[in-house]
C-alpha cells in the first residue's frame, strides 16, 4: 500500500535544515508510515543529510517504501536497515554495513520508538462481569494479567533495552574514530506527567532521561565527543494515537491539537541547530501554545528546559537511632 505521508510538508527553509545538512544521520524505529521516527528520517534527507539509515524490524513494507520515497525526492544515500534493536548480535551485525552505506560513522543518531502499552490500568483487575462464574472470572483476570504485563515487558525493551544497545555501539565508534557525534532520546511528556494506563509506556521514557548522564560520566574526557540529549514530545498524531486526535480528555491538558508527525520534525530539526555543548546532557521539553491568530487550528511550539534533581533529606528518627555495627 502507498505511503499516505505527504513529503513536501517536511520540506524546512535554510535556519532549520543547518542541523542536518551534510550530515550522516540514522534514525531508529523509522518504518512505519505516519510515524515520528519516518517523519525524522524526511525531515533530515529532504533538507541535506549526507545519508539517511532508515531503521526497522518488523515494519517492512512501510521502511522500504520511506527509503524509496527520500530517494525519489533527492536524498540518493537512503537506505534501509533492518534488526531488533533488543537482541545485541542482531545490532552488531548492521555495524559494518550502516558505516559502509553512510560513508563514516554516523553524525547524528535519533533513538526512536513508538512501542506502547494498548492500555490498562495499573493495579486494577478488569471489573466483575453479571453472571460470570468464579472460575471464568479468574480465568479472564489472569489472561488479561499476563496480556497487560507482556505489552509493558515489550515497550520496555524496545525503549530501554533497544535504546541502550544503539548507544553503546555508535557512541564506541566515534570515540575509536574520534569523530563527534550526537544523539537524540526520544522521550515523552508522559515521563514526567504520567498518564493513566500505559504504565510500561510512562517507565520506559523516564528511564531513558537517565542515559545522557550515564554516558557523560562513563566516557570521561572522551564526553566532549559524544553529545547526548532526550526532549520530550506531548501528543503527535501518529498511526496509533490518530483514533484520539479528536478526544480532548487525552492530550487537552498539554496542547489544543495533536502535533503532526512533520509538525513534531519541525521542532526537533530546530533543535539540532544549537551548538552541540548546548545540548549535552539535558532534557528538553516541547510545550505547545494555541494561536487562533493563525487559524483555528494555529499553534506556536516553544522548547523548555527540565532540570531533573535529588535532594538529600535528613530523617531525625534515624539520625537519634543509628544503628550500630562493628563487623567481623
Amino acid at each position: 500500500m502507498a505511503l499516505q505521508t505527504d513529503p513536501s510538508r517536511f520540506k524546512l527553509p535554510p535556519e532549520l535544515a543547518a542541523g542536518v545538512k551534510g550530515k550522516r544521520v540514522f534514525i531508529t524505529g523509522a518504518g512505519r508510515d505516519k510515524g515520528l521516527g519516518q517523519a525524522f528520517a524526511l525531515a533530515a534527507g529532504l533538507n541535506g543529510a549526507a545519508g539517511v539509515a532508515v531503521h526497522f524490524h518488523n515494519s517492512y513494507e512501510d521502511g522500504l517504501d520511506t527509503v524509496n520515497m527520500l530517494r525519489e525526492h533527492g536524498c540518493e544515500n537512503a537506505f534501509p536497515v533492518q534488526c531488533d534493536v533488543t537482541n545485541p548480535r542482531d545490532v552488531w551485525a548492521i555495524r559494518s554495513y550502516v558505516i559502509q552505506r553512510l560513508g563514516g560513522v554516523p553524525d547524528v543518531v535519533i533513538c526512536n520508538s513508538g512501542a506502547s502499552e494498548k492500555g490498562y490500568m495499573l493495579g486494577r483487575a478488569p471489573r466483575e462481569q453479571q453472571g460470570e462464574s468464579p472460575a471464568r472470572r479468574r480465568a479472564r483476570v489472569r489472561q488479561a494479567f499476563v496480556e497487560n504485563l507482556n505489552e509493558s515487558q515489550g515497550t520496555i525493551d524496545t525503549k530501554v533495552d533497544g535504546f541502550l544497545v544503539m548507544t553503546h555501539l555508535w557512541a564506541s565508534e566515534a570515540v575509536h574514530v574520534k569523530q563527534p557525534l550526537t544523539i537524540v532520546y526520544i522521550s515523552s511528556r508522559q515521563a514526567v506527567d504520567p498518564g493513566p494506563a500505559v504504565p510500561g509506556y510512562v517507565m520506559a521514557n523516564w528511564a531513558v532521561l537517565s542515559l545522557p548522564k550515564i554516558l557523560h560520566v562513563n566516557l570521561g574526557r572522551s564526553s566532549e565527543l559524544v553529545r547526548a540529549f532526550s526532549v520530550g514530545y506531548p501528543f503527535v498524531k501518529t498511526s496509533m494515537t490518530e483514533e484520539y486526535a479528536d478526544n480532548e480528555k487525552v492530550f487537552g491538558r498539554w496542547q489544543s491539537r495533536m502535533l503532526e508527525p512533520y509538525e513534531a520534525a519541525q521542532t526537533l530539526m530546530q533543535l539540532l541547530t544549537r551548538p552541540a555543548a548546548e545540548l549535552d546532557d539535558r532534557f528538553f521539553q516541547l510545550l505547545v501554545d494555541a494561536a487562533p491568530d493563525l487559524g483555528e487550528k494555529g499553534i506556536r511550539t516553544r522548547w523548555s528546559e527540565i532540570a531533573i534533581t535529588t535532594t538529600d533529606q535528613a530523617l531525625g528518627w534515624s539520625d537519634e537511632a543509628p544503628l550500630a555495627m562493628a563487623g567481623e
